[in-house]
């Protein structure tokens, strides 16, 4: 496992623009190859046409207004406004197309990185806090999603803007087209050093954002322990200080942001000049062809590089930034996955429920193993209580067994067929797991009861309530089973929410059914309500039963004490007793 990041730790910072990351967006493009030849043809006829207003321009004032010919004036004022329509007809249809092609794209890749986190173990979770897994799903892809539906087609615009604009004005002189670019060059020389340095900038105010929610998501989960602890002055202090780094960062980045309009205008008003005193000293040598309307056509020309070239380096600064949040992205899309079905994988049917642990090593982190050499069988039908200190192994042994981890070394089976043999589905189908801390969804409670058996019906679900005595304090609420719950399930108590969870595990209906700790929630008159249903539930099946109450695990057929990395001690309740071990201390 590796070292976990939290709240108070930035992520790996990427201080360049990775192209590869670029390039794999190319996957999600390709399907649209139709739709980005349209657009691209749109863009090409915007560019171009957005450039022949100048030389008509030109041709006003050199020719129209020397010659009085208003006639050729209506027709120049007929060809502005068809041009401008052109230009509005086609920005329009290749905006509203690369909206629709970005918004596509960034849908797959919501789609995409949504079914990776379906599949990934659990290491991947343990490594990672929620906040910093929310914040890649949500405001990183946010943040494509505008990059892809705006910036990229942008990007292009100004690029073939900038061709078109230079082959117009070496058309006209390449003399002041030099002079243009004289000016232009130590201006993004210096623009895009200052963007370089603000690229730094925003990928440390993203790390800082996403520490900021990592820890709000933290204090919300918590809310209940802060209250109880006291924390909320505390918390309200360690929110401040990551607050502030956020901010700092932010005012860091709007100061230097300030820099670039003092910059381009002041270069921008030095090559006006320059354009003015270069064409004076070429009337002044007695070249014919500088006129009037060449030089405001020049000046138009250069005034048309100002947006073109400041959009490019705020692109730029983007272009890092997604590709910074593209490797995120891609790092959870292409996380890999351990725990998966092998080719030809086994469906188990019907299981016997013979399980197997043979020579288990095991281990979270690189060489602390938590089992060693561990051997337990079970035969079909038997009770298994696992007990001992926190952190010996029990609910790993369960975890295994489930294949949320896979052993490092040997095996674990069911019916003798490795469960790294089997399918996913069908394992977890056959093992039913119940945990401590149960977790209700946003819905009705009947749609809770129903979460592991979508096909169930509603006489099912309400049976299977009965069975575990859940139906009492259920036709209690406001609409019975169709009452719908709040996340988490917020106004139930833990042992209403343990009862919803048990009558899900009793629906399900598992050939091994596994509890980890799943009546400490639960008042002892409830508990022994719910052990009459679990005889019945777990009568000739094999269970696992992980708890620290006498009254839960003293009747299973045999009892483990896990501790140094295996089996310390193992018998019944009464043979354990009278050995007055380790086993008999925990009981006292």
């Amino acid at each position: 496992m590796a070292k976990r990041n939290t709240f108070f730790e930035d992520e790996k910072i990427e201080k360049k623009i990775d192209i590869k990351q670029l390039g794999r967006t190319m996957k999600y493009i390709l399907p649209y190859k139709k739709l980005l030849i349209l657009v691209s043809g749109m863009m090409l006829i915007a560019s171009v046409v957005s450039l022949f207003p100048p030389r008509l321009l030109k041709l006003i004032v050199d020719e129209v207004v020397v010659n009085k010919d208003y006639k050729q004036l209506a027709m120049v004022g007929v060809a502005l406004i068809l041009l401008a329509a052109v230009e509005i007809i086609s920005t329009f249809i290749q905006t509203r197309s690369m909206g629709n092609m970005g918004l596509k794209i960034i849908s797959q890749i919501r789609k995409d990185i949504f079914e990776r986190l379906q599949q990934l173990s659990f290491d991947y979770f343990d490594n990672r806090p929620d906040g910093k897994i929310v914040v890649r799903v949500t405001e990183y892809i946010n943040g494509l999603a505008d990059f892809f539906s705006n910036y990229v087609m942008m990007f292009a615009i100004y690029i073939v803007k900038l061709v078109v604009v230079t082959v117009f004005m070496l058309s006209l002189s390449p003399t002041l087209t030099l002079t243009v670019f004289a000016t232009i060059i130590p201006m993004m020389t210096i623009i895009f050093l200052l963007r370089s340095f603000l690229r730094k900038m925003y990928t440390m105010l993203r790390f800082k954002n996403s520490n900021r929610a990592a820890f709000l998501v933290e204090s919300i989960m918590g809310e209940q322990i802060v209250k109880n602890y006291n924390r909320i002055e505390k918390n309200k202090e360690v929110y401040r200080q990551i607050h502030e780094e956020c901010i700092n960062t932010w005012w860091r980045i709007t100061k230097f942001s300030r820099l670039n309009n003092p910059v381009v205008q002041t270069f921008w008003h030095v090559g006006t000049l320059c354009i003015y005193g270069v064409a004076l000293v070429m009337i002044l040598e007695g070249n014919d062809w500088i006129t009037a309307g060449m030089v405001i056509t020049f000046t138009t020309y250069m005034n048309s590089f100002q947006e073109p070239l400041s959009q490019i380096s705020t692109i730029i600064q983007e272009l890092a930034q997604v590709s910074s949040n593209l490797e995120q992205v891609f790092d959870t899309i292409d996380y890999s996955l351990v725990i998966k079905d092998k080719e030809n994988s086994v469906v188990l049917d019907h299981i016997q429920g013979d399980i197997d642990f043979n020579d288990v090593t095991f281990a979270y982190e690189d060489d602390i193993n938590v089992l060693e050499h561990f051997n337990l069988h079970v035969k079909q039908g038997e009770t298994i209580a696992l007990v001992g200190p926190t952190g010996a192994g029990k609910t790993t042994i369960i975890n295994m067994l489930t294949r949320f981890y896979d052993v490092k070394e040997g095996s674990v089976t069911i019916d003798g067929i490795d469960v790294r043999d089997v399918s996913l589905f069908s394992l977890r189908k056959e093992v039913g797991v119940l945990m401590q801390d149960p977790f209700i969804f946003k819905g009705t409670v009947m749609d809770n009861i129903r979460y592991g058996k979508w096909d169930a019906t509603d006489e099912e679900c309400i049976e299977a309530a009965k069975l575990i005595f859940a139906d009492r304090f259920i036709q209690k609420l406001k609409d019975g089973y169709n009452h719908v719950l709040e996340e988490r399930g917020s106004g139930l108590s833990s042992g209403e929410k343990q009862l919803i969870s048990f009558a899900r595990i009793v629906l399900k209906n598992p050939s091994v059914i596994i509890l980890d700790e799943a009546t400490s929630a639960i008042d002892t008159e409830t508990e022994i309500y719910i052990k009459e249903a679990l005889d019945i539930l777990i009568k000739d099946k094999t269970a696992f039963i992980v708890a620290h109450r006498l009254s839960t695990i003293r009747n299973s057929d045999r009892i483990l004490f896990i501790s140094n990395k295996g089996i310390a001690e193992e018998g019944t309740h009464e043979t354990l007793m009278a050995q007055k071990g380790l086993y008999y201390e925990l009981a006292k």
